[in-house]
């Protein structure tokens, strides 16, 4: 179990993320790519990735094992500002922290004891901090090792290849679950504050204050001393939630993002492209229509089913239909929060509102 120690002060600086985290979402994708299990949400995306992947992942596959450790250097908290500025402190990396991290990966370093915790990853037979200690280091990874930075350019090349095959065609659906969740949270931190948003986290996060527990393969304990807390909500995390490894850089939990993939981003942003540029043609066909329209704009930052239905003047039947319509066209996400379900409009929705070009 992992558990997560506050102040006050730590609770005063509980924040969410602005937005997905494209570093961290190509990581974490990795995964998901090699994992077999969740085919249901992921087994359409993984063909299609595969389909287009035809440049070279080998230098990726040994920084990040499936599972275990891997570096922290990979996902840089400048990546949250978005790709481009992360790649460029990923680039800038100092060569002891490099060597340090990779040293750490080279040793096998168990999994609970990193970042890598698990995307849902059992810890290694035997357990303790570290794994394979005397198993060969993979020769990629020796020669990364001795090179220093020398290596980073290839690697670079690497993210920027499998990021554009298995990440960025996705990443409007992936924007559209982050803001839903983002809406979710939000609404518990107006209604009650920190508590109240620690405590509306998925299930394998639970708040007993003033320490936040999290579903781990090993026991670890992090204490925030006055840092605060970033909150970043992850399409391709999966049952566990997820730290850095290292207690001195600035605290993160990546956890995944509650809404159904489905409704977006595993079902609509799976489907091959020519099928979901004919999908998205049909049901927008469906649109046209003053109610529409008007339900629509009512949804605004966030609306259950009853608010949609007195903004927009229509019955709770006519706005759940409309809002079904809607999420087939890709305009809406909808998330289940207990017996009601929270719509948000994604960010084709909000361009179509604005009558302008979706930025991506």
């Amino acid at each position: 179990m992992l558990r997560i120690h506050f102040t006050g002060v730590d609770l005063a600086r509980v924040r969410m993320a602005g937005r997905p985290d494209a570093l961290w979402e190509t990581i974490l994708s990795f995964h998901r790519l090699r994992d077999r299990r969740d085919s249901r949400l992921f087994g359409d995306w993984r063909a299609e990735a595969r389909t287009r992947l035809n440049g070279e992942t080998r230098l990726l596959g040994a920084l990040i094992p499936s599972r275990g450790y891997f570096p922290d250097f990979l996902t840089p908290v400048e990546g949250r500002y978005g790709w481009d500025v992360g790649l460029d402190a990923l680039r800038g990396i100092r060569p002891e922290r490099l060597r340090r991290e990779l040293t750490l990966l080279g040793r096998g370093v168990e999994a609970g004891s990193g970042m890598a915790a698990a995307f849902g990853m059992p810890p290694a037979a035997g357990g303790g901090a570290h794994r394979g200690a005397e198993a060969p280091v993979p020769r990629r990874l020796r020669d990364f090792m001795e090179g220093d930075t020398a290596h980073l350019p290839r690697l670079l090349g690497e993210l920027r290849g499998y990021h554009r095959a298995a990440v960025e065609p996705y990443w409007t659906h992936i924007q559209a679950q982050i803001e839903a969740e983002r809406a979710a949270r939000g609404r518990a931190l107006l209604d009650g504050g920190a508590d109240e948003l620690l405590a509306s986290l998925p299930p394998m996060l639970r708040w007993r204050a003033p320490v936040l527990e999290c579903d781990y393969p090993v026991d670890r304990d992090v204490r925030l001393r006055g840092r605060g807390l970033l909150l970043q909500p992850s399409f391709f995390c999966r049952r566990t939630a997820v730290t850095l490894h290292d207690p001195e850089l600035p605290p993160v939990l990546v956890y995944p993002a509650a809404a159904e993939p489905s409704s977006a981003a595993a079902g609509e942003a799976a489907r091959p492209a020519e099928e979901r540029r004919r999908h998205r043609q049909h049901t927008l066909g469906k649109l046209v229509g003053h109610t529409r329209s008007v339900v629509l704009q009512a949804i605004g930052d966030g609306a259950t089913t009853s608010e949609l239905a007195r903004r927009a003047g229509v019955s709770l039947a006519s706005a759940s239909q409309h809002a079904g319509v809607m999420r087939e066209a890709g305009l809406v996400t909808t998330l289940r929060m207990g017996n009601a379900v929270l719509h948000t409009v994604t960010p084709l929705g909000a361009a179509l509102l604005k009558g302008g070009a979706m930025v991506s």
